[in-house]
């Protein structure tokens, strides 16, 4: 593939632009950031981001979608940039892919290369990033409309799929966080988040790039990194909270910090009460999706109550219903069925008409798959999957199909059931369930097959082998009796 090079005399909007704080104006009328991005114990200038991403942009401009391996490096910012900037969709792929994943998400999204660096073996063409890099051509601002992500998250069965992330949603919705969390250019970021999900990627990492503030990504999200990065604004998912949690020196240091913010899974109230003794901090909580981006937050200056995730952002609408389509009361007791309507949903999954008729419904609202309940001031708390399929595991959604349809894979597997397990750390843990074919296979093989197909974070915690599966007259396991 030989990329084609964008219009270099077409000046970008000022207002409208997805990364502003990246505008070229403002970078030449002297409005620079000596340290915008320290990553992998890299730093970067706003002004040295802008160029080092346009170089990037005028060698992608002309391509329709590209795949970027997103490691947590200096190259995965400067490729996701830049393809931004010239207005090509990105298909962020975990490093951990297995062969099988990879290929899906490959074969899937029809990306057309690599965007940076590129997995072992693989026969998709790859387009380099040069860091030291620099142009200062200017393009024009991309439809609000286009796809900025192809964004692959595992559903409660089956193959992952693609959810279709507009440049405009994203923007909608980083601005809406931007006013409840009181978030802007003076703020310091710190997160050692992944780079393929929506808390790391989007909120991570386009939300300073569009706010203007510092981000400082740790690598890794340990306590002691977070206690040495002198930020005023966190990010975790409660396995990281739960750690800081319970290094209280670690701890103490964030009371600097201007906000703690919890997502990805729910905070377990004993880890909420903890930190806010320890830091002064009652962490922010909230609650959103890949297919919907961030929908509920509780506020940089309102309640913060353990246990729930507060109220809609700008912009946003919910509704409970039951089972026969009835709205629930808001009485903070009653359970519904959690549908979301607002700027920031997705456009849809990538070549799955059926699973998106299924979940954007009519008149805009979203099927969420969660249960709720609303308290009569419009707070929100999230009850649970209405499947059990959907396990969240150190702050990663992993479906159980997916680790099922692996295990069956090997030759000594004859049946499996794969459930998540409460857990104090992960806050649940992937345990698989086996009936062997014959004498039971060593366990650490099975899971060793589990991270050759899929990425390393789905791989069970804890194989159990047992003699059959509970199953109900229809013959459907029945994964509540598996504990």
């Amino acid at each position: 593939m030989t990329p084609v090079t964008g219009d270099r005399s077409v000046i970008s909007s000022v207002s409208g632009v997805l990364l502003r704080s990246l505008n070229p104006a403002a970078v030449a009328a002297g409005d620079d950031l000596p340290d915008a991005l320290t990553i992998a114990g890299e730093t970067l200038s706003r002004s040295d981001l802008l160029g080092a991403a346009t170089s990037v942009a005028e060698r992608v401009a002309g391509a329709e979608r590209v795949a970027v391996l997103a490691r947590p490096t200096v190259t995965t910012v400067l490729a996701v940039t830049g393809a931004l900037l010239a207005g090509v969709s990105v298909v962020p792929v975990p490093p951990d892919s297995g062969a099988a994943e990879l290929r899906h998400i490959l074969n899937d999204s029809g990306a057309q290369a690599w965007l940076g660096d590129a997995p072992e073996g693989s026969e998709l063409p790859r387009i380099p990033v040069r860091k030291h890099a620099r142009s200062w051509h200017r393009y024009a601002e991309p439809d609000p409309a286009g796809i900025a992500f192809v964004l692959y998250t595992s559903g409660t069965t089956g193959a992952p799929k693609g959810v279709l992330l507009s440049r405009g949603a994203i923007a909608a919705g980083l601005d809406a966080l931007a006013e409840a969390w009181d978030w802007t250019r003076k703020d310091t970021l710190v997160h050692g988040l992944p780079l393929f999900h929506v808390h790391g990627l989007i909120l991570g990492l386009l939300g300073p790039l569009r706010v203007g503030s510092r981000v400082i990504h740790t690598g890794k999200p340990t306590p002691e990194a977070y206690a040495a990065a002198g930020g005023t604004l966190y990010f975790g998912v409660p396995t990281v909270w739960s750690r800081i949690a319970e290094d209280e020196e670690a701890a103490r240091k964030l009371a600097e910090a201007r906000l703690l913010v919890s997502g990805s899974a729910p905070l377990p109230v004993p880890v909420f009460r903890k930190l806010h003794e320890l830091t002064g901090h009652a962490p922010v909580e909230r609650y959103g999706m890949s297919e919907t981006m961030i929908t509920l937050s509780t506020r940089a200056d309102g309640e913060r109550r353990p246990g729930w995730v507060g109220l809609p952002v700008r912009g946003v609408e919910t509704r409970l219903l039951d089972e026969n389509g009835a709205e629930v009361p808001r009485d903070g007791e009653s359970i519904g069925s959690l549908q979301v309507r607002g700027p920031m949903l997705g456009d849809g999954y990538l070549n799955r008409p059926d699973a998106t008729a299924e979940s954007w419904l009519a008149d805009g609202w979203f099927a969420t798959g969660d249960v709720a309940v609303i308290d009569a001031d419009g707070f929100h708390r999230i009850v649970g999957r209405e499947s059990v399929d959907l396990i969240k595991s150190g702050g990663y959604r992993v479906g159980a199909g997916e680790v099922e349809t692996a295990l069956l894979g090997h030759p000594e597997v004859a049946e499996v059931a794969v459930v998540g397990l409460p857990d104090d750390d992960l806050g649940q843990r992937i345990v698989a369930f086996v009936v062997p074919r014959g004498a039971a296979p060593d366990e650490a093989e099975l899971v060793a097959h589990v991270a050759t197909e899929l990425s390393n974070h789905k791989r069970p915690r804890e194989i159990r082998f047992v003699e059959a599966l509970p199953r109900n007259a229809m013959g459907k396991v029945q994964k509540k009796q598996l504990s």
